[in-house]
């Protein structure tokens, strides 16, 4: 763009060379101007006036540019502030560039002041702190995200003013900035952070500060997660190996060989349980959100549920089912059935014998809500947030003999978010727990739809039966 402008000032210029030529011209003439009136007059035998002339005419070409040439020296004093001179002759030539290229340069800076406008409120928008820093860890420039999380204001003040957690001043004094240092600042209580010096040249270097507080708990998460699975995995196979290895050293009695048996049955359906958990929670992750428009019928689903439950139960535990509304939902029926299904094991298994267990489906302004409450032990507040995360127990050695997993309530909240439900929980020690899934208006499927959602899954199925079905 500037060469543009410059090529757009120069078109009605000639060359620098042909300017000069000009200039050169102009002055020869003058001087030989003068010359030949010297000439004439002392051909004309006044020698002095000849002189004279000739003095005069060189003094006014001196004073000329004298002229000219404190009038530049005196602008370029200022020239931002003052005026560029007037000029007749190349001296207006040469003014006149001036302002030309002054004009040039006035644009220029005002596009890359604009630009660099616009590089700083991009900087702003990153979560991401930076500061630059000088040779002597002075702070040259910061964006808003380095302001707020490290107090920076101003500048040519050291970093150590701002950042003075231990962990860093060492990483600053060491000077090994291959890696990064973690840490916690005052600023945000809770989180973590990743510092980082980024060397650019001699002279700067970038002080970057990054965000790592999810980072660091997917991380946790992933390794808690290696280390349940190794260990729920591991005591099963420990109890299945040494049943094994007594059947094949010992001979035993048909009651006691039975019994080993059976308890290698228990051990494998467990192992075959949390197998079957961990790969409903890889489908709910890695698959896309259930379709809105497919309608379930609530009622069916929990009685089917329920039934299988009781079966569960075998009468220890009384279970009773409520529909308050004919209303069903928009979604997957796989997924709901699991759902209400984990809670409702659970329900079983940490309800004592003849303790209550209700199902509600009901409609509270709008919202479809589907309940499990039981007259079992109770959780302890403290563990209420944590219920939900994999393989968290709250007595491991209690859920490891009910059968539980440590799973299910994982895969309840995954449904629950897939549907864009809210799982909510209530709980008191010795009294029992309730827990809701309240799912959005936009989910709920009135009887109509439900109506025509049935009908269109009879026709589905007289056609699949009318098709000639291959020999």
């Amino acid at each position: 763009m500037a060469g543009a402008i410059a090529s757009c000032h120069n078109e009605d210029l000639p060359p620098p060379a042909t300017r000069f030529e000009l200039i050169l011209l102009r002055t020869l003439l003058f001087v030989g101007v003068i010359a030949l009136a010297g000439l004439v007059l002392a051909w004309l035998h006044a020698p002095m006036a000849a002189m004279w002339v000739m003095v005069a005419g060189l003094g006014l070409l001196v004073g000329y540019h004298t002229l000219y040439l404190s009038r530049l020296h005196h602008w370029a004093a200022l020239p931002r502030q003052r005026e560029l001179p007037f000029g007749f002759g190349s001296w207006g030539h040469a003014f006149d560039r001036i302002g030309r290229y002054m004009r040039q340069d006035a644009g220029e800076r005002t596009e890359t002041a604009t630009e660099l406008e616009r590089l700083h409120a991009a900087v702003d928008l990153l979560p991401d702190g930076l500061v630059v820093l000088d040779r002597f860890d002075h702070v040259q420039w910061s964006n808003r995200a380095a302001q707020d999380l490290h107090g920076i204001f101003g500048t040519r003040r050291p970093i150590d003013h701002f950042v003075r957690q231990p962990e860093f001043l060492a990483y600053l004094r060491d000077g090994d900035f291959s890696r990064s240092v973690t840490m916690a600042l005052p600023s945000t209580p809770g989180r973590r952070f990743a510092l980082k010096i980024v060397p650019t040249d001699e002279a700067y270097r970038l002080l970057v500060t990054r965000d790592i507080t999810e980072t660091s708990r997917l991380e946790q998460m992933r390794r808690d997660f290696v280390a349940n699975v190794s260990h729920e995995i591991r005591t099963p196979l420990t109890v299945v190996a040494g049943f094994v290895e007594t059947l094949l050293d010992m001979e035993l009695p048909a009651e006691e060989r039975r019994r080993c048996l059976e308890m290698v049955q228990k051990q494998t359906t467990t192992m075959q349980r949390l197998v079957e958990d961990l790969l409903t929670l890889a489908t709910l992750e890695s698959t896309s959100l259930p379709p809105e428009h497919s309608a379930v019928a609530v009622e069916p689903l929990l009685q089917a549920v329920v039934a299988d439950v009781r079966a569960l139960s075998a009468g220890r535990h009384p279970v009773e089912l409520r529909i308050e509304t004919d209303a069903g939902l928009r979604g997957a029926p796989a997924e709901l059935d699991s759902a209400v299904r984990n809670l409702l094991t659970n329900a079983v298994r940490y309800t004592p014998d003849g303790g209550t267990i209700t199902v509600d489906w009901r409609l509270i302004e709008g919202e479809g809500v589907l309940s499990v409450r039981d007259t079992g032990i109770g959780i302890a507040a403290e563990h209420l947030p944590r219920l939900t995360e994999r393989f968290y127990r709250v007595d491991r050695g209690r859920s490891r003999d009910t059968g539980g997993t440590g799973l299910g309530l994982a895969i309840v909240k995954h449904v629950a978010q897939r549907h864009h439900a809210r799982l909510e929980i209530e709980s008191r020690v010795g009294y029992g727990s309730t827990f809701s899934l309240r799912f959005p208006a936009a989910r709920v499927a009135n009887a109509a739809t439900l109506k025509a959602a049935a009908a269109r899954a009879e026709e589905a199925t007289e056609d699949d039966e009318a098709r000639p079905q291959p020999v």
